[in-house]
C-alpha cells in the first residue's frame, strides 16, 4: 500500500520495511563489535522503539539484557514540549554500561531527560541508538552514537511511530502527505 490515511492525515511511504532491516542489522553489528565482551543493558524507550528494539536485539551477538521505560513528550501529532516520566526502570545501573534504544529523536528533549535521570544513578556509560534521528528539530544538543537515519522535519508514522495511537503496526514508515 503505497498511501495510507489515518485518523484526518495522509501518509505515502518514506521508507520500506527492508531497508530499514538493513540498516537494522547494521547498527546492531557496530553495536556487537563495540561492546564485544561486554554485558550492556539495553534501556528501550516505549512505546515508539518496540518495534525497533525486538529487531536490534535479534541481531546482537552477545549476551545481553533489556529493560523498557515510557517516557513522553507527545499528544497527537505534536510534542507538548514537556517530558513526563510515566514508567521507571526497575534495575540497578550503576557501573553497567547502557544502551538507550529510541525510536525517533527530533527535539531531543525526551532523550536529554532520560539520559540526565538515569546518570543520576552512575552507569559506567550511556550510548544512544535512534532509528531516526531529526537534527534541524533539536532544541537541545544530543551525542547520539548509532543513528538509523537522518531525516528532514517530517512527521512519520509505522515500524513503531504512531500517529495518536495508530500506525505502530505498519511495515513500512510512511511520511505525511502535506
Amino acid at each position: 500500500m503505497d498511501t495510507i490515511q489515518i485518523h484526518d492525515k495522509s501518509f505515502g511511504i518514506f521508507l520500506e520495511e527492508e531497508k530499514i532491516i538493513s540498516r537494522v542489522k547494521e547498527l546492531a553489528q557496530a553495536i556487537s563489535i563495540d561492546f564485544a565482551g561486554t554485558q550492556p543493558l539495553f534501556i528501550a524507550v516505549l512505546n515508539g522503539s518496540f518495534i525497533f528494539a525486538a529487531d536490534i536485539m535479534k541481531s546482537i551477538s552477545f549476551p545481553c539484557e533489556i529493560q523498557f521505560v515510557k517516557v513522553s513528550s507527545y499528544h497527537g501529532a505534536q510534542s507538548s514540549g514537556k517530558v513526563q516520566q510515566v514508567l521507571g526502570l526497575n534495575q540497578n545501573i550503576k557501573g553497567r554500561k547502557v544502551i538507550i534504544i529510541e525510536d525517533i529523536i527530533d527535539s531531543g528533549l525526551t532523550i536529554d531527560f532520560l539520559r540526565t535521570d538515569l546518570l543520576k544513578q552512575e552507569p559506567e556509560s550511556i550510548s544512544i541508538c535512534s532509528l531516526l534521528l531529526k537534527p534541524k528539530a533539536l532544541k537541545v544538543k544530543i551525542d547520539v552514537q548509532y543513528i538509523g537515519f537522518e531525516v528532514e522535519n517530517h512527521f512519520l508514522v509505522g515500524y513503531g511511530l504512531d500517529y495518536d495511537g495508530l500506525g505502530r503496526n505498519l511495515r513500512h514508515l510512511y511520511r505525511v502527505i502535506e
